[in-house]
């Protein structure tokens, strides 16, 4: 997941809006290297939506399929699904290369990337358009919100089973670091779907609002051309956001944080005893 947001960064926020807005003109906005960085961006969006969706299942295995946990919950199982995941998704994307147009030609050279009007008319492509979609987001909305029901459902049981098991009433406020545990894991699911959901809807109003209607988005002053720049911006926040939710709750996430950011205080001060020691 960090890895496929790491991707998105470099891909789509450093080497298009960047580029585009503040560097425009350079080598990057050649039309076939921009078709390349259009694909290379969709891949990573959808590297970042599925492994959130792979990394939500194992943990639903994890608390609620105590028997299949050893056998799914491995590193042989995670590095099949990433590299597997991984070949499905640039072979899914590679069609997009070939959306594009030129926008103007300078010297003779194709500049910047538009979308042929072909993609919003031949039924192929609005057939892959309607594909995408569904695989991504549509399709993890439902995933998402399936699987961590089904872990809230679980733990929920789970929660009444202990209470009853350790005799706690209605009303006290004795502290068991189980429960809390479980709350705190209620939280993290409900926090990874709303932000999922939220973050995601403006692209998806406005993808079926230009296919319903038939408009072609074009102008960049258009209120539809608006709403599209605004969900691509969203969309790029929740590919940042989940890895950054779920890193920031994991405990040994936070300590390896805090390793690093002390690390070069404590290399100084190990350097300065060996000084020290040789004078």
């Amino acid at each position: 997941m960090a890895v496929a947001d790491l991707m998105i960064i470099i891909n789509d926020v450093i080497l298009r809006q960047i580029n585009y807005h503040y560097f425009s003109g350079s080598f990057l906005d050649i039309t076939p290297v921009c078709s390349v960085l259009y694909a290379t961006t969709r891949v990573s969006i959808d590297c970042s939506v599925w492994f959130t969706i792979a990394f939500s299942f194992d943990r639903f295995v994890a608390i609620c399929c105590q028997k299949l946990k050893d056998k799914y919950c491995t590193k042989k199982t995670a590095g099949i699904i990433i590299a597997t995941g991984s070949v499905l998704f640039c072979a899914k994307n590679v069609p997009l290369y070939f959306t594009n147009e030129p926008y103007e030609i300078i010297n003779n050279v194709p500049f910047y990337c538009a979308a042929k009007t072909s993609y919003y008319t031949e039924p192929g492509w609005i057939g892959y358009d309607w594909f995408d979609m569904i695989l991504n987001p549509m399709l993890p909305f439902a995933l998402i919100l399936f699987i961590n029901t089904l872990t809230v459902r679980h733990i929920l049981v789970a929660s009444q089973v202990r209470k009853s098991l350790t005799g706690q009433r209605k009303g006290e406020n004795n502290v068991d670091p189980e429960m809390e545990s479980r709350r705190r894991s209620m939280i993290l699911l409900f926090t990874i779907s709303g932000s999922f959901i939220t973050l995601w809807m403006t692209y998806v109003i406005y993808f079926l609002y230009y296919r319903i209607t038939g408009t072609n988005p074009t102008g960049y002053s258009s209120p539809l051309s608006i709403a599209g720049s605004v969900g691509a911006m969203l969309l790029d926040l929740s590919c940042c956001t989940n890895t950054f939710i779920y890193g920031v709750t994991q405990s040994k996430f936070r300590e390896q944080f805090v390793n690093v950011v002390k690390y070069p205080c404590t290399l100084i001060t190990k350097i300065s005893n060996e000084q020290v020691k040789l004078s």
